[in-house]
């Protein structure tokens, strides 16, 4: 009972010291020590202790991850500071007028995220094109987190045919395809994409007749008129990223987009290199930013593994697979619950997918229908404040608080899913 306690009450810490904007390096360890504590696990000593488990947690999410975001985060300050995103921006307001910025941002995130690119590089991609955009349509920049999370982690991540890493590792549990149940993938996707953008423009508009718009700051990128490239060198990076991690997902997996997302940052530096500004400062904080980003989230991940070394996590895991009642429905608590518990869709797919793939598969429940209920409801409680993804893009690229940020975001990726999932029950259940 103290193990329980102490995992529910250490992840409900972190969500308030996360929105509360305490630095993640303190909250996250000293959330996961509180769970370690409470569950009996030593701190230093042991054959399980909570210095490995976190630290085991830190360094593998750094190890596997860390090209991706250093590649990612100075294609995104290359972009700034050559003023190709700028450039693009305009071009797409001109053409698309300023009322459909945000549908640009959604766009250009959908289109990455369905290409291969991963969502944590999508964000870091796709944020100066929006901070253009929203600078030029004059919109509240607090938003600007939302509209890539909606992009990135909603009606595409988990869709039918996606390439993200949610929608593939059903395959190796379920012996399923990546388009498992497509039929009702494509109602359950469309009907997240139209309402989650009504929603979404809905909550801007709201903001804006309440008297809110766009915050300038002086950390903003400031590039002067005259060297604006043509829009096309800022859009020619973006679809060889999107082309290399296409072709070269499925034969060199993650290392697709480190080869991706090199090719983008080359071509950029290529075709744009007399347009930039300050080359070894963009390079500087390309590096930093990165360091950062990743930083926050494998604090984060520590924190999951932690939890997922306690007797409680394992009683609460072993409880979700055995609920009563529609498959499904068991099948979609339990991943979602772990997913939240862990920060991480794919993590709480990890663990669930060994334990209930065969229990109800053993039952006669459709691999197809499962892969597709695993899949969407991974993406829902997983973007709790304390996700890594969550956490990278609002604060680490977006340099906003959870307090000014968070509330549009979860609305749209965690409750927008969570209506998306049970739609996707009743139409296995009752079509």
């Amino acid at each position: 009972m103290l193990s329980l306690i102490g995992l529910v009450g250490g992840l409900g810490l972190l969500i308030w010291l996360t929105i509360r904007g305490m630095n993640l390096f303190i909250a996250a360890p000293l959330c996961a020590l509180i769970v370690a504590l409470t569950s009996g696990i030593p701190v230093f000593s042991g054959e399980i202790n909570f210095v490995e488990a976190y630290m085991n947690g830190f360094s593998g999410f750094i190890a596997s991850w860390f090209f991706m975001f250093l590649l990612g985060s100075l294609f995104g300050k290359f972009m700034e500071d050559t003023g190709a995103a700028d450039s693009v921006a305009r071009w797409i307001v001109d053409r698309l007028g300023m009322k459909h910025a945000v549908l640009a941002v959604v766009a250009a995130c959908a289109i990455l995220t369905y290409g291969g690119v991963s969502v944590f590089v999508v964000a870091f991609s796709v944020y100066p094109m929006a901070l253009s955009l929203f600078k030029d349509a004059n919109l509240p920049r607090r938003f600007i987190p939302a509209a890539l999370a909606f992009g990135s982690v909603t009606f595409t991540m988990t869709s039918a045919g996606s390439p993200e890493i949610q929608n593939w590792i059903p395959i190796k549990y379920l012996g399923t395809s990546p388009f498992a149940a497509w039929e009702v993938s494509l109602v359950v996707a469309v009907f997240m994409a139209v309402f989650g953008y009504w929603w979404l423009k809905k909550m801007i508009g709201k903001a804006v007749a309440n008297g809110e718009e766009f915050e300038h700051r002086d950390t903003d990128p400031h590039i002067p008129e005259r060297d604006y490239p043509h829009p096309m060198t800022g859009i020619i990076p973006l679809l060889v990223v999107l082309a290399f991690s296409f072709f070269f997902h499925e034969s060199l997996q993650q290392l697709a987009l480190i080869v991706a997302l090199g090719g983008g940052v080359l071509t950029l530096m290529a075709i744009n290199f007399k347009h930039f500004h300050n080359l070894s400062n963009a390079v500087s904080l390309g590096t930093t930013g990165a360091l950062v980003a990743i930083g926050n989230t494998s604090a984060v991940v520590g924190f999951g593994s932690v939890a997922k070394s306690t007797d409680a996590f394992q009683v609460a895991v072993d409880a979700m697979t055995a609920l009563p009642g529609n498959e499904l429905i068991g099948a979609a608590v339990a991943v979602s619950v772990i997913a939240g518990l862990t920060g991480s869709a794919s993590g709480g797919q990890a663990i669930a997918l060994p334990l209930i793939g065969p229990h109800y598969m053993d039952q006669g429940v459709d691999p197809e229908q499962l892969h597709r209920i695993v899949s969407i409801s991974s993406g829902a409680l997983d973007s709790l404040p304390h996700n890594g993804y969550v956490v990278t893009t609002i604060r680490a690229i977006c340099h906003e608080t959870h307090q000014r940020a968070y509330w549009p975001l979860g609305a749209l990726t965690v409750v927008l899913p969570l209506v998306g999932l049970a739609m996707a029950v009743a139409m296995f259940n009752f079509f």
